[in-house]
């Protein structure tokens, strides 16, 4: 499959810093790729060079099959780190304006923007000045304003930073909707769970350097917690005493009203899970599946990369974008 986006041997340097470094990746056309890590991880640097906004100090980059995203510009859509509208502008101007930008042609175009409007509960805001949005009405306009085009190549980051969850709910059906209309994605974050909603594929990034990249099924294969989650029939039970004498179950931790079992190594959890039902009547019983901050930071904290502990690196990934640096 062609790829939409393909970056060989790029690094980008800042004084001594290393923003990215030796970074190849390949995203085929029509994927939708979460780009994730900690705040301070490159994810940006990488998404600016992929734009064009820098350029690498060493390595090659193609967008869309073109030397530079500036020869296929008309056909990506953008979403910056950094938000911004022309705030003394009408909303449905603004996005008149960023439409013609991309080549969209005047016919039928108001009737699309106010149906865009319409579609993201911004009904009635067209004659409006962009300064008079709240902030996540002003981050709807301008996903409007990266999508007006019906772009071939949607670049996303930090998408959901600052939005209420009923806002982040819409802007995650909203780029569901982008990729099933046929748009290549690719979106940045440091909150892990949104790529493990939306991606099919993710990259992981720490301190400029991709230590993972690989589809989201096959990550819930490799890297199987062997955890059951466990809530008795009977809260009175003795799960604890009762599990742990499965030959299977490496040990039971209590998780307020339920349990967390943690199978042995090379145990078939279908198998012990059926030894389970046998032995405690369960209310609610489910194999755990993998987060992608435990995979995260399992990766980081080993060999050559363990420069963290595992406390730091949860630190780091929660935190706000504000306190960290602006690579």
């Amino acid at each position: 499959m062609e790829s939409a986006i393909l970056l060989k041997g790029v690094s980008k340097t800042f004084g001594r810093t290393k923003a990215v470094e030796n970074l190849d990746l390949d995203i085929p056309q029509g994927a939708l790729y979460g780009f994730i890590g900690p705040n301070g991880a490159g994810k940006t640097t990488s998404i600016r060079m992929i734009m064009s906004i820098l350029f690498p100090d060493s390595g090659e980059v193609s967008v869309l099959g073109k030397r530079s995203a500036m020869d296929a510009k008309d056909r990506i859509g953008y979403l910056p780190e950094e938000r911004g509208l022309y705030r003394k502008m009408r909303v449905g101007s603004f996005l008149a304006y960023m439409a013609k930008l991309k080549g969209v042609h005047e016919t039928g175009l108001n009737k699309r923007i106010e149906k865009s409007l319409e579609t993201v509960g911004l009904g009635g805001t067209s004659r409006k000045r962009c300064e008079e949005l709240s902030k996540g009405m002003m981050q709807k306009a301008q996903f409007l304003a990266a999508t007006i085009h019906q772009p071939d190549l949607l670049i996303l980051d930090e998408p959901f930073s600052g939005l209420d969850p009923v806002s982040a709910r819409l802007l995650r059906e909203l780029v569901l909707a982008e990729h099933q209309r046929g748009a290549t994605i690719l979106f940045s974050t440091h909150v892990m769970p949104h790529a493990e909603e939306l991606c099919d594929s993710v990259i992981m990034m720490h301190r400029g350097r991709k230590v993972l990249e690989e589809r989201m099924d096959t990550i819930r294969r490799r890297y199987d917690p062997r955890r059951i989650h466990f809530e008795p029939l009977d809260p009175a039970a003795d799960v604890s005493a009762a599990l742990s004498l499965l030959p299977e179950v490496e040990c039971v931790g209590r998780l307020d009203e339920a349990y967390e079992i943690v199978l042995r190594e090379g145990t078939d959890p279908a198998q012990v899970m059926r030894h389970i039902v046998q032995t405690v009547v369960p209310a609610r019983m489910e194999l755990s599946r993998p987060q992608l901050e435990d995979v995260f930071i399992s990766l980081v904290s080993a060999g050559d990369l363990k420069e963290d502990s595992p406390e730091k690196l949860r630190a780091r990934i929660t935190e706000s974008p504000a306190e960290a640096a602006a690579l």
